[in-house]
């Protein structure tokens, strides 16, 4: 059996390459990283972006051979001979030809043992295998025990991948076990090496003389920060002013964390394999040592910092007019926070924390902000309006309430200003032609537009005005659908339909934002191009100062060039690590939160539909799964072109956007996920 098995996948797998060269033009052998999908096929995203028309090469499950999640590949690539939106728009297909480099030669995950023989299911569930252990392999673990499994047999078609249990992590049942090992699957460092610490422990918290020269004075000016109430890493602080001609002048201050980071140290390779600090309910894994991130950079009250900072002389209709960037020496007046000056503003309800002069320039911040964002809605962006979680935990990470969190007028105020800020650095140095790195979003693709209007069109939403793609016609799209039941969903459609932002050492353009000029300057603390952009600002300044009317040598140019383009490619690597980590958390301390609650009855509204089944947030940011097989009133058919499930027999249909009461039947911390049942 086993062999006529063999030979019926060797005979099938060969009907499709035949048919891969019948139906598609070969493109080539082509080399790239495979990310797998839960559902079995994965994509490429290729070295040479251009390569396939700017696509991601699709891979069936049949094409994968024996790769894994985040292995480098040499793939065959095919684009379909006649496509739906002309020949650049040909969608890009292939198969795994062979692994170039193993992402991994270890799992983490769950130990499930059976008779005889046992298998990890991974914590990072888009690796997608299951690994068998056998007897003899166990070393110890017993039922549920979180594990790290090393790889002793790559997986085949038709064949499981095979392990032995090289470390038993911490028993499934101890406190923090699914976040201890949910960290150690994504690969992120925790702990920082031995001299990384010690130069961190070896930085002065007092600031000398010498640290200040050649900075401009500014501990006289009325300069502050507002950040969230649980936020420990002050990077940014703000000031205002008028100047002669009436105009605003607005500073934004930055944490000099080059300063203590020197190009090439410890703390900077540490610095650049982490690409950013990932953030969680209830800790932090910093991109710095505490030392730096919670002490001497971060902008605390009352404190003398070193900052970088930019000051822009802003006119009445939000034109930035002229801008200048300096080092600078500051010393905060306040540390505020978002809800306090929101309650002041909006509210009119006056602090202990608020001074006088401090309500004054809050008052005319407020006004800029305005004057910012309307002119930032008048050139056309897209701004999402997401329901964020707030997920507060107790000492021990146990989930103890899941709000909403809300943008107020004190996070949109300060969002504007490091808007602000950011476009006009990343405009001075493209200008400059200077190596740099920016942030940029490409326009979404025209399969996803044409996705995006099926969705539309099924709300009974026109999509004459989509003929082009520009981001004031998502922007549209976006407030009309506000106030509406299904508002979340068409924010979740819209926001699928756009690429995602990345780093690059090229000036690209911000789709999103609507700019050509745009890069991250405000964070150096948690972003490692943050703190790139700050040495090459000041390397600049500092041959202004000199006279240097010639700028960089060939020599470093060169070297900054290759850093950049490194820097930008591993940052936005870590970025989507730390992002799809950080999601993964928060359904884990939901699915928590929810596991007293098995049994209550909800109302939700359906956000997500697919052939497994319906997905149904109850609010608060909740979000759970009704599979199709818990829908026993008829037999149910995915109408995919429509967005819903309709009933063989009586014909009941459910779409998105449809209210729908729930009952909670699981909640499932191994699959971080809330299962729920109709009622």
């Amino acid at each position: 059996m086993r062999k006529n098995q063999k030979h019926f996948t060797r005979r099938k797998n060969e009907f499709r390459s035949t048919e891969y060269e019948t139906q598609k033009e070969k493109l080539g052998s082509l080399q790239g990283v495979l990310r797998k999908n839960q559902k079995g096929f994965g994509f490429v995203s290729l070295d040479d972006p251009k390569a396939a028309n700017g696509q991601d090469v699709f891979i069936p499950p049949w094409g994968l051979g024996n790769a894994m999640n985040g292995d480098r590949v040499l793939a065959e690539v095919f684009l379909e001979k006649d496509g739906d939106y002309g020949k650049e728009k040909r969608n890009a297909e292939g198969r795994i030809l062979t692994v170039l480099e193993r992402s991994s030669s270890q799992i983490t995950g769950t130990f499930k043992r059976e008779r005889g023989y046992g298998f990890v299911v991974p914590e990072n569930r888009k690796n997608g295998e299951t690994l068998l252990i056998l007897k003899k392999d166990f070393n110890g673990a017993v039922n549920g025990d979180k594990v790290l499994a090393k790889i002793t047999r790559w997986p085949e078609p038709g064949r499981a991948a095979e392990g032995k249990i090289a470390e038993r992590i911490c028993r499934g049942n101890e406190p923090g076990a699914n976040e201890t090992a949910l960290i150690r699957a994504y690969d992120i460092p925790v702990f920082f090496s031995k001299k990384a610490l010690s130069e961190a422990k070896s930085i002065s918290f007092r600031i000398g003389s010498a640290s200040k020269e050649g900075r401009l004075d500014l501990r006289s000016l009325l300069i502050f920060t507002i950040d969230g109430a649980d936020a420990r890493d002050l990077d940014d602080a703000v000031s205002i002013g008028r100047t002669e001609n009436g105009n605003w002048l607005l500073g934004v201050h930055i944490a000099d964390v080059s300063h203590y980071v020197r190009e090439g140290s410890h703390l900077d390779k540490e610095a650049l394999k982490r690409g950013c600090s990932v953030y969680f309910p209830h800790q932090v894994i910093p991109m710095l040592p505490r030392e730096l991130s919670n002490g001497i950079c971060s902008l605390n009250p009352q404190e003398e910092r070193l900052t970088l900072s930019v000051e822009m002389e802003i006119d009445s209709r939000g034109n930035v007019r002229n801008h200048k960037i300096f080092k600078s020496l500051i010393c905060s007046a306040a540390r505020l926070v978002y809800d306090d000056v929101s309650d002041y503003l909006e509210k009119g309800m006056e602090k202990d924390c608020l001074s006088n002069e401090i309500c004054v320039a809050l008052r005319d911040m407020e006004k800029l902000a305005d004057l910012l964002r309307e002119k930032r809605e008048a050139r056309g962006c897209v701004d999402f309006d997401f329901a964020e979680a707030r997920i507060r935990c107790d000492e021990n990470g146990k989930p103890l309430s899941v709000e909403t969190e809300v943008r107020r007028t004190a996070n949109r105020m300060i969002e504007e200003f490091m808007l602000a800020a950011n476009e006009t650095v990343a405009e001075h140095f493209c200008l400059l032609d200077s190596p740099f790195i920016y942030r940029v979003h490409e326009s979404p693709a025209e399969d996803k537009m044409e996705e995006l209007k099926r969705v539309l069109r099924s709300f009974s939403m026109d999509v004459s005005g989509m003929k082009e793609v520009r981001p004031a016609v998502l922007n549209k799209i976006l407030k009309d659908a506000q106030g509406r039941p299904e508002e979340t969903v068409i924010n979740t459609v819209v926001l699928r339909a756009m690429k995602k932002a990345a780093y690059d050492s090229g000036c690209r353009g911000h789709f999103g934002l609507g700019v050509h000029y745009y890069c991250h300057f405000t964070s150096p603390i948690r972003r490692y191009p943050d703190l790139m952009i700050h040495r090459i600002i000041k390397e600049w300044l500092k041959n202004q100062e000199e006279g240097n009317g010639k700028g960089l040598s060939e020599k470093r140019r060169t070297f900054l060039i290759s850093k950049t383009d490194f820097a930008a490619k591993q940052s936005s690597d870590c970025e989507q690590t730390a992002e799809e980590l950080e999601r993964e958390m928060e359904k884990l301390k939901k699915a928590e939160y929810m596991e007293d609650k098995i049994g209550l009855e909800f109302d939700g509204i359906i956000t997500g539909i697919s052939s497994s089944g319906l997905f149904v947030d109850i609010g608060s940011t909740i979000e759970g799964r009704i599979p199709i097989r818990a829908l026993r009133d008829d037999y149910y058919i995915y109408e995919e072109d429509r967005y819903r499930l309709i009933g063989k027999r009586r014909h009941r249909s459910y779409c998105l956007g449809n209210s729908l009461r729930v009952r909670v039947e699981a909640a499932d911390l191994s699959l971080r996920e809330i299962r729920f049942e109709p009622v």
